[in-house]
C-alpha cells in the first residue's frame, strides 16, 4: 500500500489536473463510483486504478474487479494519499487514471431521424460544460459538440460535474468553422440563442435536424456563429426580470431549448 502522497505514481497522476499534463499524456482524470462505472461501460480504457481498500463497498469493489480485467493497475493507497488524488470532497475511494478517447466529429454518426445536436461555443467554464452535458444526456440528444472550448472536456470539473454524462453521450471537439462546415454538410440546421432578438424558442422550428447553439457566459456567440445561423431564438423574459440581468446561465439556457426540442418532437408541434 502506498502511504505517501510523495511516490511517482501519485505525483503523476496528481500532476493530470493541469491541462497541459493532460494533454501531453493523452490521460485524464476520473473520480468516483458513478463516473467510473460509466466510464467502464462506454468502453473507456482506464490505465490506472487508486483505491483505498478500507472504504470499498461491494459496488466499489465490482468496479475496481471489472477495471482489473480490462488491464488497469490497481493500486492500493491510504485515506490520506487518495485525499490528495481526489478533487471533491469527501473524496470518494477510487480515482482513476484513463486514456483519452476520440473526440473527432466523425464519432458523431448521424441517426436515422431528424438529430438534435447541442453546440456550446467558446464557453469557458468547466462546471458549465459538464453540467451542459448532463442536460442533454436528460434530453437524449444525438451528440454535443464542443467548439472553440476555453476549458477542455477532459477536465476533472467537466468530469465531476457532468455525473459521467462525458461518456454517455457522443462528444466532439473542434473549432468553430469546421463545426459549422460539419452542420451544413449533413443538412443540420444551426439555431443561435441569444438573450435578444430572436423569434422566442418556442416559435422556431426543432423537429427539424437541428443544432442549438449557445455562447460564452460573458460574450455569447460570436459574430462566426451569428452569421452562420438558419435561425436566431430567445428566450424572452418578463421585462421586469430581464432588466435586472444581463442573461440566464448558460446551462439553464441550454436546458430550456433543449427540453422546448423535447416538447415539440414529443408532440409534434
Amino acid at each position: 500500500m502506498i502511504t505517501s502522497a510523495r511516490n511517482p505514481s501519485v505525483r503523476a497522476a496528481q500532476a493530470l489536473a493541469k491541462r497541459r499534463d493532460r494533454l501531453a499524456r493523452r490521460q485524464f482524470l476520473i473520480e468516483g463510483r458513478r463516473e467510473l462505472s460509466r466510464a467502464l461501460a462506454a468502453g473507456v480504457e482506464v490505465v490506472q486504478l487508486f483505491v483505498d481498500p478500507s472504504r470499498l463497498g461491494p459496488d466499489e469493489a465490482e468496479l475496481v474487479d471489472r477495471a482489473a480485467a480490462g488491464g488497469a493497475d490497481v493500486v492500493e493507497v491510504s485515506g490520506e494519499v487518495l485525499e490528495r488524488l481526489g478533487y471533491r470532497a469527501p473524496t470518494e475511494p477510487l480515482v482513476a487514471v484513463a486514456a483519452m478517447f476520440d473526440t473527432s466529429l466523425d464519432r458523431l454518426a448521424r441517426p436515422a431521424a431528424a438529430p438534435l445536436l447541442l453546440v456550446m461555443a467558446g464557453v469557458e467554464k468547466p462546471g458549465n460544460i459538464g453540467a451542459m452535458l448532463r442536460t442533454a444526456a436528460a434530453a437524449g440528444v444525438d451528440g454535443v459538440v464542443v467548439a472553440d472550448p476555453v476549458a477542455d472536456v477532459f477536465n476533472p470539473n467537466v468530469v465531476r460535474a457532468s455525473v459521467g454524462a462525458l461518456f454517455t453521450v457522443p462528444v466532439a471537439v473542434a473549432d468553430g468553422g469546421e463545426a459549422i462546415a460539419w452542420l451544413r454538410e449533413r443538412g443540420i440546421a444551426v439555431l443561435a440563442a441569444t438573450p435578444d432578438g430572436g423569434r422566442p424558442h418556442w416559435e422556431v422550428p426543432l423537429t427539424v435536424p437541428a443544432a442549438v447553439v449557445v455562447g460564452a457566459e460573458h460574450a455569447g456567440l460570436s459574430p462566426e456563429w451569428l452569421a452562420a445561423a438558419d435561425d436566431h431564438l430567445t428566450i424572452p423574459m418578463p421585462p421586469e426580470t430581464a432588466s435586472g440581468a444581463d442573461s440566464m446561465n448558460v446551462g439553464t439556457a441550454a436546458a430550456v431549448l433543449l427540453f422546448e426540442a423535447v416538447r415539440q418532437r414529443a408532440t409534434g408541434c
